[in-house]
């Protein structure tokens, strides 16, 4: 890309360390979030600015922020950044997703603004900002359609971004894209119902959380179908794809696969779900512990791909 080298400073004995595990973590619970709020409004046909959307804008902007701090700070030279906005290779997945950065961000700032419009007028000094943004309130619906598809673009994005690393079996996968999208979402959607309960006061019992509810289950079956066509693929593949394969039954990152993950990510919002609510009389306890044990194993899943796809390379 221009002479640049874009993973200087990812060393660490593997190309891309864990910062960049928590970039991909935060990359996509930011685009699942903003996704799944726009398409519950979507499918309502309403452009409502709803506990759900203003959580999910707010866990949106602020989580793709700070992805691009750890992504920046892992560079060896993180001043020079600004060069990956100058120097662009259309052929170069780096460069693709840096361009979708750029209108993602400002966008998902503009459409948490449009959410807690509201609120902003009542920020002091912050009167002046209410104009602008109910003019741009004319163009709310194109803005999330918009932000739709460049959300969604980043969940994949992310996915395709490490699988660009031939060596490895286990991230060369075409699968490997769809499975970001569906786990930024899965994790998106358990971020925005825990933020938008504790901070915008959403009802855990409404339409709302409920559709967002329903929607984690299609959402978990897609994610775990894509791991067991990546686990397919690898048992009945070459011999260096089969011995990529033990990082599910080897090591510590199959630990942190079965147990953080699956066990965390998958069995614990499963079991809350069809029994939490007669073991806990207190629906807050079930509501947020399967939130954020969803959110958990997402960010295993990420670290699993990230370490155990390198170290099990050819």
């Amino acid at each position: 890309m221009q002479g640049i080298d874009f993973t200087i400073g990812l060393t660490e004995g593997v190309a891309w360390p864990w910062p960049i595990a928590v970039y991909l973590f935060l990359a996509g619970i930011s685009g699942g979030a903003v996704a799944v709020a726009i398409c519950l409004n979507l499918f309502r046909n309403k452009h409502l600015d709803t506990p759900i959307m203003k959580a999910a804008t707010v866990v949106g902007f602020f989580t793709i922020v700070l992805g691009m701090i750890c992504l920046v700070l892992d560079l060896t030279n993180p001043l020079y950044f600004w060069r990956i906005l100058i120097y662009y290779n259309p052929t170069s997945v780096m460069s693709i997703g840096v361009a979708a950065l750029l209108f993602y961000i400002p966008l998902v700032f503009i459409l948490m603004l449009l959410s807690l419009k509201a609120h902003v007028a009542t920020w002091p000094g912050f009167g002046w900002l209410v104009p602008i943004l109910n003019f741009c309130s004319k163009f709310r619906a194109p803005l999330d359609w918009i932000v739709l598809f460049l959300a969604v673009a980043i969940c994949a994005y992310t996915g395709f971004l490490i699988s660009a690393l031939i060596r490895y079996p286990l991230i060369n996968t075409a699968v490997l894209p769809a499975l970001f999208v569906a786990s930024g979402l899965s994790g998106g959607t358990a971020a925005t119902k825990v933020f938008a309960a504790w901070w915008f006061g959403a009802d855990r019992h409404g339409d709302d959380i409920h559709a967002l509810h329903g929607a984690e289950w299609p959402i978990m079956a897609a994610e775990a179908l894509c791991l067991l066509m990546i686990g397919i693929a690898l048992i009945s593949g070459n011999a260096s794809m089969q011995a990529s394969a033990t990082a599910f039954t080897e090591g510590v990152w199959a630990q942190v696969f079965w147990i953080g993950a699956v066990g965390v990510g998958f069995i614990i919002p499963l079991v809350l779900s069809f029994f939490g609510s007669k073991a806990f009389r207190d629906g807050a306890t079930v509501f947020y512990t399967s939130g954020v044990a969803a959110i958990c194993g997402m960010m295993c899943l990420r670290l699993f791909i990230i370490y155990a796809g390198q170290l099990n390379g050819i």
